[in-house]
């Protein structure tokens, strides 16, 4: 089945622009728990009510704040949340390449497919290739309704892949954990115990078959739902009218290929907008990544495993 695109524009690295539609690559198949009015069937919808007083509030009266100190807020206006959002912009802007063993799973949050529009199949094909054969990802910034998202793009059989990451303040530091020191020898394992563990992984070793897991307890759910059916016990509830999908706005040309390659390298990969491209024009002021100190390659942090090759 067709994927309603959740995005349109274009991969932007040097001079070079592929157009492409996001496509989320992840199902949400969780079960959803609805809320219904046991005396009429109807559904329940979320209540604004002061959590002191337990009375309800109008909307009107809602205001948005940050709590600064335990207890003491600063209130924000609509206005001054509207202006602290980042520009919105229609590109993947690629600021490096890095090896594509370097970024641990940790960091991985959620994967969207891209594929190419606008006849931008063959500059995405050389993209894609282009990080297959010299075994990089693209580190990337975009904006997805009003939020900056940090991204990694990655190469995987015919597609490419953008994941967005975690920031590196979302991630929680393990030096507070009692962990056993890095090393067999240090840990205290001899080479006997580390021999029969390795054997015991070979042993156990297969090749990765999503397919072969389920949700069991989705699956008892389901099988309960279905019994209660045949059973007659299905009723119907009044749903809410849905609102309108709103259109996403989109621009991206592609220029000559070759021509566009030299005038990056030329300019030493400098990522800027074509003049006469009918993408969005000007920089963002948080192109620049921080020079922070790369995370140490560690056994989970192959991308590899993760459709990267």
């Amino acid at each position: 089945m067709a994927t309603r695109a959740v995005w349109k524009g274009a991969i932007s690295f040097g001079l070079v622009h592929v157009p492409v539609a996001l496509h989320s690559a992840t199902l949400n198949t969780g079960l959803d728990f609805d809320w219904l009015d046991k005396r009429t069937l109807e559904p329940v919808g979320y209540r604004r009510i002061n959590k002191k007083t337990g009375e309800d509030i109008e909307p009107d009266n809602v205001i948005k704040g940050i709590e600064y100190e335990k207890g003491r807020y600063v209130v924000l206006t609509d206005e001054e949340i509207r202006a602290a959002y980042p520009r919105v912009t229609q590109t993947i802007s690629i600021d490096s390449f890095v090896p594509n063993t370097q970024i641990p799973f940790i960091y991985l949050e959620r994967p969207y497919y891209l594929e190419p529009i606008n006849k931008g199949e063959k500059v995405y094909a050389l993209l894609r290739d282009a990080l297959l054969q010299t075994k990089r990802v693209g580190v990337a910034r975009v904006v997805i309704q009003n939020k900056q998202h940090l991204a990694v793009l990655v190469p995987s059989g015919p597609g490419l892949v953008l994941n967005l990451l975690r920031w590196g303040d979302e991630i929680r530091s393990w030096e507070d954990l009692d962990l056993p020191p890095e090393g067999a020898k240090a840990a205290g394992v001899s080479e006997k115990e580390l021999a029969m563990a390795k054997e015991l992984i070979e042993d156990m070793t297969g090749r990765w078959d999503p397919h072969q897991f389920t949700d069991s307890f989705k699956d008892e759910i389901l099988a309960l739902v279905e019994r209660k059916v045949k059973a007659g016990q299905l009723h119907t509830v009044a749903q809410p009218e849905a609102a309108e999908e709103e259109a996403i706005p989109f621009g991206a040309q592609i220029l000559d290929l070759i021509d566009l390659l030299q005038r990056s390298l030329r300019q030493g990969g400098a990522a800027q907008t074509p003049p006469d491209s009918d993408g969005p024009q000007g920089k963002s002021g948080t192109r620049a990544l921080s020079h922070k100190k790369e995370p140490e390659p560690g056994p989970d942090s192959d991308l590899r495993r993760n459709g990267a090759r």
